[in-house]
């Protein structure tokens, strides 16, 4: 591992790497479900603990299915809005812009400085996609999307978990109220599956979650809607009927094992 390069990040953004880690290891399979060679690109070029970030079949599992209901409802607003704006809250070394652009669409891709730091080495910014360095819990990053073109969807992926209720729904009430009209989509664990995180953490020494949502449809009190809800083995029926047949036999008999967690919600502000 001589010829990667280290990453200096804190607890909770390494976790950048399972994610990261599971997109490459779909690229790789003979069949996969998602392509991603800039996954694959970057996982052979960054030295980080692969033991402790880069296995795990559930994980992989669960990550890529979230990923392609994500990209799924980020492709449905772009069809309708084609130079709208994306956000990415959270982005980490997300290729979610690669995945789904659509030459017209704008982009912003936000994040604390340390992972805008080692995306940068990756990833450029352009005329229509633009990396900000700044916690999606304050404020400051939301004039950047301000100057870019609406309608906006907002998008994150395994990344508020991390963030305390408060939080939360702090972040979640000041895009309702300044943006209105927005899509705003992200997955949501119950307080079983924060529990059962809890104790894989504290055995393999990772960032703990802090916020669990047994109801997305309470977050509705926030000033948004439901629009749709998902799961990784019950995803959007346009999405389901794409997928090879072998993941349309394997998602019945994944949900006893996964259930409903992760929810993911499509709301709108409004």
């Amino acid at each position: 591992m001589a010829d990667r390069q280290r990453a200096e990040l804190g607890a909770v953004q390494q976790t950048l790497f399972i994610p990261l880690a599971a997109r490459a290891r779909e690229t790789e399979r003979r069949r996969p479900v998602l392509r991603d060679p800039k996954a694959v690109e970057m996982i052979r070029s960054i030295d980080f603990d692969e033991a402790l970030y880069g296995r795990g079949w559930g994980a992989g599992f669960v990550t890529v299915l979230r990923t392609l209901v994500l990209d799924w409802w980020v492709r449905q607003f772009l069809a309708e809005h084609p130079a709208g704006t994306v956000v990415e809250l959270g982005t980490g070394l997300n290729t979610r812009f690669e995945r789904t652009d659509n030459g017209t669409a704008h982009w912003i891709d936000l994040d604390l400085p340390d992972t805008i730091e080692l995306r940068r080495r990756f990833f450029e910014d352009t005329d229509r996609r633009e990396m900000v360095a700044a916690s999606l819990t304050g404020e400051d990053w939301m004039a950047a999307v301000g100057q870019r073109p609406a309608p906006y969807f907002f998008v994150s992926d395994g990344v508020l978990v991390y963030l305390d209720e408060a939080d939360v729904t702090g972040t979640l009430t000041r895009i309702a109220g300044r943006f209105p009209g927005a899509m705003v989509a992200f997955d949501t664990y119950s307080r079983v599956t924060l529990t059962q995180q809890h104790k894989m953490a504290a055995r393999r020494n990772i960032a703990p979650w802090a916020w669990a949502c047994d109801d997305p449809r309470s977050l509705e009190r926030l000033g948004l809607t439901v629009v749709e809800s998902a799961a990784i083995t019950r995803p959007p029926a346009g999405l389901r009927a794409q997928l090879p047949a072998r993941y349309r036999y394997l998602l019945p008999l994944a949900h006893p094992l996964f259930g409903k967690s992760p929810a993911l919600t499509l709301f709108r502000v409004g």
